[in-house]
């Protein structure tokens, strides 16, 4: 079974065994260490632990196993440059034991998935991760990788008719399928603004794409490192302006936005970005088997709505 076989948007089943015989036939130095789940596994990868040290990631679909190729091209050229740790790619497996795309094998990160709420010091934080972009967007951007299928198009221009989480066939409906649970009309008036704003005019820069709680890890309340780079491109830098309604309490959104010296446009495009990626929909299987990812989003729909106050 390979790729060309498989549709894009079927998902494969992963369980722990298959990532263990596929370690025992490609990697057989490791075949003796322990292959156990993560507490809390992505939407669109399933990762496992390898022993104490490692850890496996392997995609769901056929759309984002190009990802694996990026972050093993990418991620050793952009690591010694930034300021957190980051996933460190020590070795890409190949499709096989009736598993059709390639995955990968990382080094293990210590730290829990950050969650806003539990922060030590937000404006820390804040401060924390403004760094980390000011320092990804100073990377050399020759060469990288633009918006595509595999990275969800992060990174496009407001208002690009491309398959992105942004694109208006997508986030008008959407708007529209919340009435009752939220104010639908602020809604649109924050997506209108983003639409409106002045398009980025500089050159393309490095963008992670999905910072994000899931792809952030803290030790003791303080953020040590940033994960997920499967959406990893050159383009817009809005994208990268998720944390200060997705992340970060209200109260330290005003230091990060100073700290990164973000002017009001991008700003406008950046609060488009985390609108769209904020948007359940009420009868989508998908949220309607997980309430609590719902009710997080809109969580941050009430935050994103406030900020245009």
């Amino acid at each position: 079974m390979s790729t060309d076989d498989t549709d894009d948007d079927v998902e494969v089943p992963i369980d722990a065994d298959l990532a263990h015989r596929l370690i025992a036939e490609q990697f057989p130095q490791w075949a003796d260490l322990p292959v156990t789940p993560v507490p809390v596994s992505g939407m669109d990868n399933a990762t496992f632990r390898l022993g104490d040290d490692m850890s496996v990631r392997m995609p769901r679909f056929g759309r984002w196993a190009e990802q694996v190729e990026r972050e093993h091209r990418w991620l050793p050229f952009l690591a010694p440059q930034l300021p957190m740790a980051v996933s460190c790619p020590l070795a890409k497996g190949e499709p096989g034991a009736g598993y059709p795309f390639p995955w990968s094998v990382y080094r293990w990160l210590d730290g829990a998935t950050a969650e806003g709420a539990a922060l030590a010091d937000p404006e820390r934080a804040a401060l924390d991760l403004a760094a980390f972009i000011t320092a990804l967007q100073k990377v050399d951007a020759t060469g990288g990788p633009g918006p595509r299928a595999s990275n969800a198009f992060r990174g496009v221009p407001m208002g690009d008719d491309r398959d992105s989480i942004a694109v208006e066939a997508r986030v008008r409906p959407k708007i529209e399928g919340l009435k009752g649970l939220v104010d639908t009309d602020r809604a649109t008036a924050a997506w209108e603004d983003a639409l409106a704003a002045p398009p980025w005019d500089g050159p393309p820069v490095w963008f992670h794409g999905d910072l994000a709680t899931g792809n952030l890890l803290s030790v003791d309340g303080n953020l040590s490192a940033v994960i997920d780079f499967g959406t990893v491109g050159v383009g817009d830098p809005a994208v990268d302006l998720l944390p200060a309604w997705k992340f970060l309490p209200a109260e330290a959104r005003g230091v990060f936005r100073e700290a990164l010296g973000v002017d009001d446009a991008t700003w406008a495009r950046g609060r488009g970005w985390a609108l769209a990626s904020s948007l359940p929909v009420p009868d989508d299987p998908y949220f309607q088997a997980k309430p609590d990812r719902a009710e997080a989003a809109l969580r941050d729909l009430e935050q994103i709505l406030d900020d245009l106050d």
